[in-house]
């Protein structure tokens, strides 16, 4: 058993050397560090479907779990608010979708436009799993309300700081994407057993 997930990271790490120069362009609109974030991504979830596939159990301490959650929130904020220079960041939309449709429309690189949905929504979706980890019997109304809330305070605060745009859209994505984590746990829990 251990084999097949060594080999599983092994594998996920060759091919996502494979694809390191298609990401490249994505350090010149964010943070270098944003290789980083997909790379454990793209690890977790390599890890996650081969476990899932082959119907393997990971036992994860709640301390181990707490750290990683706050480590992954240090790096998502890095990526939020450190971005590269010569960037304008005055932008403010209040218009539910535009942003949205700007990119499905092929306004941009597809690349970008696609980092842009797919990482708004995905990076998200850790933050629903690790809610329902800590409160499994929490309502998903309760955790809408929390979510909305924190992003739009995140928002307004990549505004006031001239490091990130001001969008509705970026409330819906993220939002999203946390509550996605949040319908997910039951997927997530077939294959990681928090030890409380």
């Amino acid at each position: 058993m251990k084999k097949r997930v060594v080999f599983s990271i092994l594998m996920a790490q060759i091919l996502f050397v494979l694809i390191l120069p298609i990401l490249m362009p994505l350090t010149e609109y964010l943070h270098p560090l944003v290789l980083i974030v997909v790379w454990i991504c793209y690890s977790f979830a390599f890890l996650f479907i081969n476990s899932l596939l082959f119907k393997q159990q990971i036992k994860i301490p709640m301390n181990s779990l707490n750290v990683t959650i706050i480590g992954y929130s240090i790096f998502l904020l890095i990526l939020l608010f450190f971005r590269p220079g010569g960037q304008v960041y005055d932008h403010v939309n209040v218009i539910p979708f535009k942003t949205i449709t700007f990119y499905l429309d092929g306004e941009t690189r597809p690349l970008i436009a696609f980092y842009n949905l797919a990482a708004n929504i995905g990076l998200f979706i850790p933050f629903g799993i690790y809610y329902r980890c800590k409160r499994e019997e929490a309502k998903l109304t309760n955790l809408a309300g929390i979510a909305i809330a924190s992003i739009t305070f995140i928002e307004f605060f990549q505004h006031i700081t001239h490091r990130g745009s001001m969008d509705i859209d970026d409330v819906i994505l993220n939002t999203t994407g946390i509550l996605l984590g949040y319908l997910v746990f039951p997927l997530f829990r077939k294959v990681f057993f928090i030890q409380k």
